[in-house]
């Protein structure tokens, strides 16, 4: 199944950083994200220095690399997962590029490594459209898309060249900023998708939903599918200070996973009905 085919109705695609808090407690996290109803998983490689991303999933990113996580082992972890749902890349071209450096061109072995494990495409937040060239070809190649963050600022020539790259789908940022659980949905939101309304591919909405509420809302408001990550990050995070035991928590990731996509449906309920119908 390809990504674009998930959004066939209203997507719930949920976060995680690989390896937080640590392997085995991982895998079983993200199997139930599947579980609650993920339609795609974007599945976080983490990076020293990740600067689209808030406190929580900062956090998240330490302690998965004070678990071991390497790029290698990312990849271990995608093959070892039971889930049947799409699988995304979300991690730093730094890391992409020097995993293959002595590759021609660089970014063509981590590209070649990702497809071999079943990764289905990459979200690269420090990419510029004007680079990304050579990780488009690579993923055109192996059958990969690669999904751009487009910010409630993004417009004109800036925004078409993002659009003439991203495949899959196109994450738009419901509020300026770093990434966060909030208790309000941005009132940017209706305004990036109306931007957004004349390119024909999905559009998902994240940076900030934290509940079913939330996620019918921006559904309500035109977007095809819900991002969300810090407010299941935030679950991750509870449950390895209070020691909690991992099929508990993992409980309570399918349990906000279930209502996040519960909401996502129920928002599409909510859309005008087209004159006629």
């Amino acid at each position: 199944m390809s990504l674009e085919d998930v959004f066939d109705e209203p997507a719930f695609v949920p976060y995680l950083a690989a390896g937080d808090p640590d392997f085995d407690s991982s895998i079983e996290y993200v199997e139930a994200l599947e579980r609650g109803g993920a339609d795609i998983i974007e599945l976080g490689l983490p990076f020293s220095e990740p600067i689209a991303e808030g406190p929580t999933i900062q956090q998240a990113v330490v302690r998965s690399l004070e678990g071991g996580m390497t790029p290698e082992r990312f990849f271990e972890f995608v093959e070892e997962l039971d889930v049947e749902v799409p699988l995304v890349c979300m991690t730093y071209y730094n890391l992409i590029y020097q995993y293959g450096e002595d590759g021609d061109p660089p970014v063509l072995p981590f590209v070649e490594r990702a497809a071999e494990v079943g990764l289905e495409g990459f979200v690269v937040p420090d990419l510029p459209a004007e680079e990304a060239a050579l990780l488009r070809e690579a993923c055109d190649d192996y059958g990969l898309d690669l999904v751009f963050i487009v910010a409630p600022t993004t417009k004109g020539e800036r925004l078409d060249r993002i659009m003439e790259q991203v495949s899959g789908y196109v994450y738009v940022q419901a509020r300026l900023g770093v990434t966060g659980a909030r208790a309000d949905v941005s009132d940017q939101t209706e305004e990036s998708l109306a931007r957004l309304e004349k390119y024909d591919v999905p559009k998902a909405v994240g940076f900030g939903i934290s509940s079913g509420e939330q996620a019918a809302d921006v559904v309500a408001a035109g977007a095809d599918g819900v991002i969300v990550g810090s407010a299941l990050v935030d679950i991750v995070a509870e449950g390895h200070e209070e020691d909690e035991p991992t099929e508990e928590t993992a409980a309570k990731l399918e349990s906000l996973a279930r209502e996040l996509k519960e909401g996502a449906l129920a928002g599409a309920q909510r859309r005008p009905r087209p004159e006629g119908t």
